[in-house]
């Protein structure tokens, strides 16, 4: 213990040295105070406040300690579990972020040759934003009446689905069943790019114009598949189907 903290005990009473010298200031303490030091010491290693402590060490009843004990008890098993499901987030969070690390990064247009996917669109959601994106999983599945979830899975991928009378947000089906609320991108080869959120609407312009080059009509659709980039930050991979002729 620092000189500090057993001041702070003096100065809230609940160990108090049992001489102090009148000329350097030094404190002296007995066995027993050692004792006392010792056992807030191992209290506060239970996750018990100074407040508590003092009124702990204060009661002459055994019952009543057994008492407040299991209270501290229950209230550490909260805490536990708690700490638990915070490791098991920090995890999902971590192998989340390694992914999408790993992904390969593109600085000018590309094609990509993708499969046939099942989105499940939002029914009043347009774009991502924080109170939305980190929890959109939930979203959806909240979208859903409670025996249809059980049937339904996402992948780690949302993004938005925009053509000229419409724009809504998306995620990407794992498992599903048929519903009203699915659309489907078709299998092929999409011209993409990847940019900042704030040039998302420059960067779909020239790649609708560019597959209308390729392949003699413009696009009536695109994506924008959200690509994490930070804890709070993110762009997109823009994507036009564009099968060529």
């Amino acid at each position: 213990m620092t000189a500090e903290t057993l001041r702070h005990y003096d100065r809230i009473g609940l160990v108090r040295p049992s001489k102090v010298d009148e000329w350097t200031g030094y404190r002296y303490y007995t066995q027993d105070d050692l004792i006392r030091l010792k056992t807030i010491q191992m209290l506060q290693e239970m996750d018990i406040s100074l407040k508590e402590i003092k009124r702990l060490l204060g009661l002459g009843d055994l019952k009543q300690i057994a008492v407040e004990l299991d209270e501290i008890s229950v209230r550490a098993q909260r805490k536990t579990q708690k700490l638990k499901e915070a490791k098991e987030r920090i995890e999902r969070a971590r192998i989340y972020y390694m992914s999408k690390a790993e992904r390969e990064r593109h600085d000018a247009m590309f094609f990509r040759e993708l499969p046939r996917r099942k989105i499940m669109i939002s029914r009043t959601l347009n774009s991502p934003a924080l109170d939305n994106l980190w929890n959109y999983h939930r979203h959806f599945f909240g979208q859903l009446k409670e025996e249809e979830r059980e049937a339904f899975a996402f992948e780690d991928i949302a993004g938005v689905y925009r053509s000229r009378d419409e724009s809504f947000m998306f995620a990407v089906c794992e498992r599903y069943r048929d519903s009203p609320m699915l659309r489907e991108l078709p299998q092929g080869r999409y011209l993409c790019a990847e940019c900042a959120a704030s040039d998302a609407n420059v960067i779909r312009e020239n790649l609708l114009g560019e597959a209308q080059k390729i392949c003699g009509q413009r696009p009536q659709w695109s994506v924008d598949l959200v690509v994490i980039d930070g804890i709070l930050s993110w762009g997109y991979e823009v994507q036009v189907l564009c099968p060529g002729r």
